[in-house]
């Protein structure tokens, strides 16, 4: 592993004024390999980070820069979609340091070479092994993470066979941190809509990933996303199906994650509160008539956002891949 004095590694943040960028932080700051050198910020320059992420405050003194430094090991790029790779184009990031991207920028694989730099869809219970011995790292969406935990096991054994039925909320944190109408607390609390029916833009990452594992996969995922009143989370039924019985369904399941130290398969009910604030992915797998029903349920901005990010940063550099990301839930 690189790294500076003491072995950490060095890291930089591009858009640390963001959601994305405080949780990053909020990680980063408590973990215990990893230095963090420098927090980009074009808006916020000189400003400390507890004047925004004001939560911080008695954490840390660092300011936010308008400058680079590549006396890092890891870049992570916490910027909105599209402004990824007009910062890669604008800077000339040396091919020693590894970069993270949390765009969508990178994701799809004929999007996933940019210059000299490849990047491997950091999805880790698909890639881990790949992602190890990466340079560069496509963060997947939130939604895409939350519905591709969802069907992974089926497609690994060829099962995925029938349309897929799908129906997920998010918080509004999903929206990131810039105004819109569909924003404003005024609108959202105590509301529900439905946006980007049928052609919600992770379709197509969640794709690339299912014919990964089944190449034959060609039916409709039927996805209807909800904006939710709430703030963090995503909750996602899901449903095809099937001639597994309940037992044989749950079994799939529990073999395929059981190496997995983030995503947990249970048939009890669920509920977001128990994974809000972590980096879990918990899954129940149910069996209803001819129908095989998946509940997902992961916190956006950690297992669907930074602490994923986090999580490909440790296998990068061969930390233990929970390092920095014990993290628990608030209950109540």
């Amino acid at each position: 592993m690189t790294g500076s004095k003491l072995n950490k590694v060095r890291a930089g943040i591009i858009g640390g004024a963001g959601y994305t960028g405080g949780e990053m932080l909020r990680i980063l700051i408590n973990h215990t390999d990893v230095e963090i050198v420098f927090v980009h910020s074009n808006s916020n320059t000189g400003n400390h980070i507890y004047e925004v992420h004001t939560d911080l405050f008695g954490d840390t003194n660092l300011r936010f820069t308008g400058e680079l430094s590549f006396a890092i090991d890891v870049l992570f790029l916490c910027v909105g979609h599209g402004d990824a790779k007009k910062f890669l184009e604008s800077n000339n990031i040396p091919d020693h340091i590894k970069i993270i991207d949390l765009s969508q920028d990178f994701r799809l694989s004929q999007n996933s070479k940019f210059k000299s730099k490849n990047f491997v869809y950091g999805l880790p219970e698909l890639n881990r092994e790949v992602i190890k011995t990466a340079d560069n790292i496509a963060n997947p969406g939130c939604f895409a993470t939350c519905l591709q935990l969802g069907l992974l096991p089926l497609a690994a054994k060829g099962l995925l066979n029938n349309e897929v039925h799908v129906a997920a909320t998010t918080g509004s944190t999903g929206a990131g941190q810039s105004l819109a109408a569909t924003s404003h607390f005024t609108w959202r609390n105590d509301n529900l809509s439905v946006y980007k029916a049928f052609n919600h833009q992770h379709l197509n990452e969640i794709g690339q990933s299912l014919k990964q594992l089944q190449a034959d996969f060609s039916k409709a995922i039927n996805f209807i996303p909800y904006r939710g009143d709430f703030t963090r989370g995503i909750i996602a039924s899901i449903y095809t199906d099937s001639d597994l019985s309940a037992e044989a369904a749950l079994k799939l399941y529990q073999d395929y994650y059981a190496g997995d130290p983030f995503t947990h398969v249970t048939d009890r009910n669920i509920d977001l509160k128990q994974v809000v604030n972590t980096n879990k992915c918990f899954i129940q797998v149910t069996k209803h008539e001819g129908k095989i029903l998946i509940i997902s349920i992961l916190d956006n901005l950690l297992k669907g956002a930074s602490g994923q990010a986090v999580q490909n940063m440790n296998l990068l550099f061969g930390l233990d891949e929970r390092a920095g990301l014990r993290l628990k839930a608030t209950g109540f």
